[in-house]
């Protein structure tokens, strides 16, 4: 079994195979492109039992991933991390694409439990309406923004309340406020106005579409307390498949709510400022949420403040708390597509 380790960019892809005594047997370079993919398929034919590990950067790794999983190849994620952990402990110095390739198989000889490549599927597609939400959230804030500097130059005073220019009714109001209005200021209002309003329906049109996703693919996430549309759409696109997680520690670690070891002599841990930050945000919200109203996650903090941890470290602890049950809702929900799917082709 050899290992074939792959260094991504938009226009080339550097393969390196190594044996399992992580010995290069060979190297190639071939085109980032459909007929660049086939030409590495057709090289790797050479060898018979053989593996591909890719290094994870998704938008560069993407489109070779999917041609090799469709093609029947196994193939591997090897982290950033990893790689560059690899080639700094290696004899040789510099850095190149064939040097990176090679730390990439290297790794995944290393890391024999790293996520297994797979298809893309709705969960992809919920990230790609989340990520453009979040773009256009930026976007509305930005013409808010310039807005009040207008409204404030034509009436000092004068301007809407704080987080209100997405309601129609205040957007309306200024319309007609601005209408009557003379000079190129109250013009420019008036467009910001008009801009503000298509982008505030373009935002509540995708989180219709995120609300609908979500009940199908995650509904017993969205049963968890605290846990709202647009957070469970986070998880569901960040996680991007559950079952490449192996424990609800390992997901822990992934998403930074499990502490990291830091200890000498005597045993201590300490804050996990890594992971995905967006998982953790999200758990962090359901968190917060979970404290101000009654129930299991509200006593669970309450019942650490009473042990004599601080607020910090009571919200810590809750936020792994929710994190082990975030896995169990995502494999609950995985499990049931996978039984639906099974009744659906026995039929």
């Amino acid at each position: 079994m050899v290992i074939i380790g792959v260094d991504l960019h938009k226009r080339t892809h550097t393969l390196v195979v190594v044996d399992p005594a992580g010995r290069q047997l060979a190297t190639r370079t071939v085109p980032a492109t459909v007929a660049g993919h086939l030409e590495a398929l057709r090289w790797a034919q050479g060898w018979a039992e053989r593996s591909w590990a890719l290094e994870d950067c998704r938008h560069l790794s993407r489109r070779l991933e999917a041609d090799l999983v469709r093609a029947g190849e196994a193939v591997v994620r090897v982290p950033p991390k990893l790689m560059a952990g690899v080639r700094r402990a290696a004899r040789t110095r510099g850095k190149s694409d064939p040097i990176d390739a090679l730390a990439v198989a290297r790794a995944a000889l290393r890391e024999p439990d790293l996520p297994v490549a797979q298809l893309d599927g709705v969960a992809r597609e919920i990230q790609l309406l989340l990520d453009h939400r979040d773009d256009l959230v930026a976007e509305r804030t930005r013409v808010q923004n310039r807005l009040r500097w207008h409204l404030h130059e034509l009436d000092p005073g004068n301007e809407p309340a704080p987080r209100s220019l997405g309601r129609a009714r205040v957007l309306g109001a200024l319309e007609d406020q601005l209408a009557t209005l003379p000079g190129v200021v109250a013009r420019l209002a008036r467009d910001l106005v008009a801009r503000c309003r298509e982008l505030t329906a373009q935002i509540k049109e995708l989180e219709g579409e995120l609300a609908a996703g979500t009940t199908d693919l995650a509904p017993s996430l969205l049963a968890l307390q605290g846990c709202g549309v647009l957070s469970a759409a986070k998880l569901v696109g960040e996680v991007a498949g559950i079952r490449r997680f192996r424990s609800r520690a390992a997901f822990a670690m992934y998403n930074g709510t499990a502490p990291i070891p830091a200890w000498s002599g005597h045993e201590r841990l300490r804050l996990n400022r890594g992971g995905n930050r967006q998982i953790n945000t999200a758990l962090h919200r359901i968190a917060l949420t979970q404290m101000r109203d009654p129930g299991r996650g509200r006593d669970y903090f309450e019942h650490r403040r009473a042990a004599g941890d601080t607020k910090k470290e009571a919200i810590r602890a809750l936020r792994r708390r929710i994190s082990d049950e975030v896995y169990r809702r995502l494999w609950q929900d995985e499990l049931a597509r996978s039984a639906e799917a099974g009744l659906k082709d026995a039929a």
